[in-house]
């Protein structure tokens, strides 16, 4: 029983905090989701603006590459996410002069399409690591809240009901020993005294 309600106390005492954290990342979930809406929007209007310009591209395959990119880590309610630090771009060497006019602008366009999309990736699974471990969250908070604790004090309930039973019957049995010495006692004290009268009827 009493490591039943250590581990009743565990629960009782975790579920409050449980709660909150559930609490914190479902908020973290929507602003992320709302972020990533915005984020697939900017990347939207961005191509509309510069709509026809991907044709020219045709004639510079790899000109522009992702060469290095680096994602730290931030935590949210005890959750590690990514987050871009920095993006390297190697660019084909190719001649300014001799190239078309557009290209400068070009490359920076592609940079910034491509910076775009890594953002999105990384916030599509800041999303689902947010959503995974709201989830995974909500159900402990309902183990603990729907079947452990309730099952603890069940648990915890019959132990005593089992023992104040175990008591009561000792008593009871305790009850019977000593009725029974008291029954034996007046019996032999009863004897004793007829027989102490006999011996003197006797004399």
């Amino acid at each position: 029983m009493q490591r039943l309600n250590r581990e009743l106390n565990v629960r009782i005492k975790a579920l409050p905090t449980l709660k909150a954290k559930e609490t914190a990342l479902r908020l973290e979930v929507k602003k992320a989701q709302e972020k990533l809406e915005s984020m697939k929007s900017e990347l939207e209007q961005y191509m509309a603006s510069i709509d026809g310009a991907s044709l020219l591209w045709s004639e510079f395959p790899d000109l522009v590459r992702i060469s290095n990119t680096e994602i730290n880590s931030r935590n949210i309610a005890g959750v590690s996410l990514p987050e871009l630090e920095t993006i390297e771009f190697h660019v084909r060497p190719h001649s300014y002069f001799a190239g078309r006019t557009w290209v400068s602008e070009g490359v920076r366009i592609v940079k910034k399409l491509n910076e775009i999309n890594v953002r999105i990736q990384l916030m599509e699974q800041t999303v689902e690591i947010l959503h995974y471990a709201r989830k995974k969250t909500t159900q402990k908070v309902n183990l603990y809240e729907k079947v452990q604790i309730p099952e603890y004090r069940d648990a915890i309930r019959k132990i005593k009901s089992f023992l104040e039973d175990q008591e009561n019957l000792s008593r009871a049995a305790q009850k019977i020993v000593k009725s029974r010495h008291e029954a034996r006692q007046k019996e032999e004290d009863r004897l004793r005294a007829e027989q102490a009268a006999s011996a003197e009827v006797a004399s």
